[in-house]
């Protein structure tokens, strides 16, 4: 059975650079909005980005050697999905906050992940298993 969808608010410090940003450079179909926010489609989710300027800053803790912000989200996809964008991203000239690589190589979690930061500082994970499966897996 299919998961139900998400929804997450979160503080931007305006919105045209936060619609060029997921609505053209992640190709996130724009829903509902008013002058303070704005709905994203996120990989079938709702995500509402909210003006607050200056929220969006965060800490860092390391895992597996990377720098990770503490507060991030993101979506979890299909590891061909995961190439696709990655590379899109690059071809776009993103920067990434940290590259597109496999983390925990080897281990149950084994995972394809690269941080990017929206306009505002959110930093946002895209992430993918070779085996679907392994998401939730501990051993």
């Amino acid at each position: 059975m299919a998961q139900p969808p998400f929804h997450l608010a979160f503080p931007v410090d305006e919105l045209v650079a936060t619609r060029e940003f997921y609505a053209g450079l992640l190709a996130c179909p724009v829903g509902r909005e008013s002058e303070r926010w704005i709905d994203f489609d996120f990989f079938g989710h709702q995500i509402t980005a909210h003006v607050a300027p200056g929220e969006a800053r965060a800490t860092r803790n390391e895992v597996d050697g990377d720098p990770v912000p503490v507060r991030h989200f993101g979506a979890v996809l299909a590891w061909a999905d995961w190439e696709a964008l990655a590379e899109r991203l690059r071809d776009a000239g993103t920067k990434f906050l940290i590259e597109p690589r496999v983390r925990f190589r080897g281990a149950v979690g084994e995972q394809g992940t690269f941080f990017v930061l929206d306009p505002s500082g959110n930093a946002l994970e895209f992430k993918s298993f070779r085996d679907p499966d392994r998401l939730f897996a501990s051993r």
